[in-house]
């Protein structure tokens, strides 16, 4: 990436994310690594899913950083009797004022936005939650046997309450996959909490300003995709992901111990391409390996089945990731 106009990108790219960091602070108080996780997703065009318990500011948060970013923002609450029209479209009779005639008109759906905050995901039945995976894989939504091309850029944000479990759906695997990251959203400090009581129960409005334009952001994801990555960094990503697969020649025995599971390929390229995201916003040229090490709870932890093992000695997801994380630090 030796361009001049590339660079100039890259530094005007490092100089917004100080302008959104700055203007969402009046909004969010703390969260900066959940913040800066989703710019990372937003600029590698991943979807992202946030679990926290209610109360944390998750749906404010993904509203604020909507309006920041100058796009058109649909909100839809996922609930048991929600079906796949309601969230694609659906077709209407209606006469023809100038024929005279009875036709049928496709009315869109919440889904034909580009930011999109699906509250509660896992509260709705597969069938509906089958109609969100096209979208989120394929850009693009079928509706009465047409296809309708969604508008880019597309972007998921979806949250979860890990508390509550009667009444939901637990989403299936391969809808898990195709999250980017999974982000823990947790309580704010004792002083971030002070700051948050403070700020809402006074008389205060928040009005946040674009910061980025769509323009902008469509730009900022090409240049991401065109940022040069060098073959080891690659190699320790993808190393990193084939050691959580169990029975493979380089899998630690922890990992065979625990793990169900390991995660496939896909989590391999969202751990460069999101360390090639967090490098470009620091305004480097190009990753290192500790942009990867960074990443790897949020892309792994919804990535790796842990089996009876793990569960009946109460070990989680992320203390295997962080031991095998301190593992491939020493080899």
């Amino acid at each position: 990436m030796t361009a001049t106009k590339d660079i100039q990108l890259l530094e005007r790219l490092a100089s917004k994310r100080d302008q959104f960091f700055t203007e969402i602070g009046s909004a969010i108080i703390g969260q900066i690594d959940v913040l800066d996780h989703i710019l990372v997703a937003l600029l590698c065009q991943g979807h992202t899913l946030l679990v926290g318990v209610p109360g944390l500011a998750k749906t404010l948060m993904i509203k604020s950083l909507a309006e920041l970013l100058d796009l058109k923002f649909s909100r839809i609450q996922f609930t048991p009797d929600l079906m796949p029209s309601d969230i694609t479209g659906t077709d209407i009779l209606e006469e023809n004022s100038t024929t005279g005639k009875r036709e049928f008109r496709f009315i869109q759906g919440p889904l034909f936005g580009n930011i999109i905050l699906a509250d509660e995901i896992n509260r709705t039945p597969p069938k509906t939650q089958s109609a969100l995976l096209e979208a989120m894989q394929e850009h693009r939504i079928t509706a009465a046997g047409t296809t309708y091309v969604l508008e880019e850029p597309f972007f998921v944000l979806a949250t979860q309450n890990p508390i509550e479990q009667e009444g939901t759906y637990p989403l299936p695997e391969a809808q898990l996959d195709r999250f980017m990251f999974n982000l823990m959203v947790d309580y704010p400090t004792r002083e971030e909490e002070v700051a948050i009581v403070n700020s809402t129960t006074g008389n205060r409005t928040h009005s946040l300003k674009k910061v980025i334009s769509r323009k902008d952001l469509l730009a900022f994801q090409n240049l991401v995709r065109r940022v040069p990555v060098a073959p080891n960094v690659v190699e320790y990503a993808v190393d990193l992901v084939a050691a959580t697969r169990p029975d493979q020649l380089e899998t630690p025995d922890f990992i065979n111990q625990w793990v169900e599971w390991g995660a496939g390929p896909r989590a391999s390229q969202y751990l460069i391409s999101g360390a090639k995201a967090r490098a470009a916003l620091d305004g480097r040229p190009s990753p290192d390996i500790q942009d990867v090490q960074a990443l790897v709870l949020p892309v792994l932890r919804h990535r790796v089945l842990l089996n009876f093992n793990a569960e009946s000695e109460g070990m989680k997801i992320d203390d295997i990731l962080r031991k095998l994380l301190e593992e491939k630090k020493l080899s």
